[in-house]
């Protein structure tokens, strides 16, 4: 966690969502480092990590069940996924009872972190990215996924990273290009479903990370004027 800065009236949480291999990883670096030059202490919560409800035996089942290779693939040494790429009829309800669960943990572990000081909470993955496997083209499917997020907390900055499905599995080749395709395809449907996520366009790295902490840097002079901070210089 960074040192302290000026403390606001709540603080502002900034999700991340999209593809394996959009960027997610170094957005949110290139976020804390600006988070720190303004003198706002930062959190980082990872979804999978620190929010998902049973994440080891989930895990467990998927490797064993489905033979799912573990670790993270890279461009030398590719690995073959099979988890949120099945799409077995049996799975895609437990998906929606275990995505229930996840949605009132994320509640209880941000309520958790906001009481920790931190004044700007990052959560690399959200509820989002789970909805998003969902097959929203399915009405009950998409009416469940809109009341899930409406129940969920909504994040200040809900980031969805867009990006070119050959270009993220050329980064991190877990999944196949087709699969990437089509959640390319339900991410952009989420989005457009719920209204209110933020879609950086796929881009050069240097205008996509502007194009974030932009928006970030107003969300920030936002929650000070709210705060009676405008003006206030950042903590050296």
């Amino acid at each position: 966690m960074n040192s302290s800065g000026p403390r606001l009236h709540a603080p502002i949480v900034v999700s991340f969502s999209g593809l394996d291999g959009a960027g997610k990883t170094t957005h949110i670096e290139a976020l804390r480092r600006l988070a720190s030059q303004l003198g706002l202490s930062t959190t980082l919560v990872t979804f999978w990590d620190d929010v998902v409800v049973g994440t080891r035996y989930r895990e467990g089942f998927v490797h064993k069940v489905f033979g799912s290779e573990k670790g993270v693939g890279t461009p030398g040494r590719p690995v073959e996924r099979r988890d949120k790429n099945v799409r077995a009829g049996y799975l895609t309800l437990v998906r929606h009872l275990l995505y229930l669960l996840d949605a009132v943990h994320l509640r209880v572990v941000l309520s958790r972190v906001r009481r920790g000081g931190a004044v700007v909470i990052i959560v690399d993955r959200y509820i989002y990215d789970e909805l998003a496997n969902l097959p929203l083209e399915n009405r009950f499917s998409a009416v469940y996924a809109r009341a899930l997020a409406l129940a969920a907390p909504r994040p200040h900055i809900a980031f969805l990273l867009d990006a070119v499905p050959e270009l993220a599995r050329a980064r991190k080749p877990e999944y196949s290009v087709e699969f990437l395709r089509q959640s390319r395809q339900s991410y952009l449907r989420l989005a457009h479903l719920l209204g209110d996520m933020t879609i950086v366009p796929p881009a050069e790295l240097e205008e996509s990370q502007r194009f974030v902490l932009d928006h970030f840097s107003q969300a920030v002079e936002a929650a000070r004027r709210d705060s009676g901070l405008a003006g206030v210089a950042p903590a050296a």
